[in-house]
């Protein structure tokens, strides 16, 4: 008889991966015969720039990028970057300790935990949120507390309305705007507020900036490291998935505190080996692409999203237009739970999207949609909701 392995207790106390589930309920729908149209997954179904892929072709090719690269990242990566930086945020790095090469956002965001979380420590994390705060905390033997994101204060957390004991327990804060998955942004003021708040409780902040060039309607992200003496307890993580259409390649940099990047850099120092050269030198390029391809990039997720808002308006619901990535955030109709929608999505419509509450439980009672199909297969889940009688004033009924 094989023994049973037991696994560890903390994976027990991690939900199923949200994005993995997606794709799970998708493999059965089309295992079904179902015509699946996923809206689900943040991931830009157009190639990445250009120049980044002739770069690449180069890179690839140069034996010097073959063997192990540098920990914290190449300098001409690192140096290229902390240039980005200070060209569009007027933000002064300095190349050798305050900026870190990663493995994409998640794979930093996740490591950021186990460089500062001890057991009994409190994290502040936002609700709806990215799942990997969370879960990253629990590895990290952490208690995750919630700050509530709600319409009414324009997704923003209001931490007045975190308690004292709490705020002096916990270790770090993560914020992200522009933000997934509510698309809400934020400005200078706010970013103010947070720099002020984690001042006062000894708190590392950490900003998610990895939507931060997907803006509309004359709107610019700002940093936080924008903020006058941001840098005594702030970093800031950024990518190049979604603003240079890079989510496979893996790559971005995480920059501000030296103490944090330092830290940062002992956990990865011993837990993975860096960026393959290559792909560091052709991201390199990334910034000095013409702003063109990234104006031509957001035009089109602009005309995607104004499809969506007008045509999410024609079934009933009440659309604010959103300013930044390419995310909608929506109520679900009265009369249903976030998972009960999202069913019905997906049995009656074909359409996968992500329930709220895969998010956080502030995140019940809405859905995601994610702007990566080209606007003839968004008209086409607008008409397919439309024939299947999914509107906001669908009732209570369910079936």
């Amino acid at each position: 008889m094989v023994k049973k392995m037991k696994q560890s207790e903390r994976l027990n106390k991690i939900p199923p991966y949200l994005f993995a589930e997606i794709d799970r309920k998708i493999a059965e729908a089309k295992a079904k015969g179902i015509d699946i149209i996923s809206l689900g997954i943040g991931d830009p179904d157009k190639p990445t720039i250009p120049t980044v892929i002739e770069e690449m072709h180069k890179a690839i090719d140069n034996r010097a990028n073959h063997d192990y690269p540098p920990y914290n990242g190449t300098a001409q990566f690192r140096k290229a970057s902390a240039d980005w930086m200070k060209k569009r945020f007027g933000v002064k790095i300095d190349m050798d300790k305050e900026i870190l090469a990663h493995i994409g956002s998640k794979e930093a965001i996740a490591h950021v935990f186990f460089a500062f979380v001890d057991e009994g420590d409190y994290t502040l994390i936002p609700d709806p949120g990215y799942p990997v705060y969370k879960n990253a905390t629990i590895f990290a033997g952490g208690t995750p507390y919630s700050m509530p994101l709600l319409a009414e204060n324009d997704f923003l957390p209001d931490f007045d309305k975190i308690p004292e004991d709490i705020a002096k327990k916990s270790k770090l804060m993560f914020l992200n705007y522009p933000n997934n998955p509510t698309a809400a942004v934020c400005d200078l003021g706010f970013w103010k507020k947070a720099v002020d708040f984690c001042k006062k409780y000894d708190i590392l902040l950490c900003s998610d900036q990895a939507y931060c060039e997907m803006t509309y309607e004359g709107y610019t992200a700002p940093s936080v490291l924008q903020v006058e003496g941001a840098k005594d307890i702030a970093i800031e993580f950024f990518s190049h998935s979604k603003s240079y259409n890079m989510t496979g390649w893996r790559v971005g940099f995480v920059c501000g505190n030296a103490q944090a990047i330092k830290a940062l850099g002992t956990i990865k120092n011993n837990i993975d080996s860096g960026v393959f050269k290559a792909i560091q030198q052709a991201a390199s390029v990334a910034y000095d692409a013409e702003q063109g391809q990234i104006d031509e990039l957001n035009k089109m997720y602009e005309e995607r999203k104004q499809v969506m808002e007008a045509g999410l308006k024609e079934l009933g619901w009440n659309v604010t237009p959103s300013k930044a990535t390419f995310y909608l955030w929506l109520p679900v109709p009265k009369g249903f739970t976030s998972e009960e929608f999202a069913t019905v999505m997906l049995e009656k419509a074909g359409i996968v999207v992500p329930p709220g509450n895969g998010y956080g439980t502030y995140g019940e009672g809405y859905f995601r949609i994610a702007l990566t199909k080209d606007v003839d297969i968004l008209k086409k889940a607008l008409s397919r909701m439309k024939e299947a009688g999914i509107a906001y004033d669908m009732g209570v009924v369910k079936k």
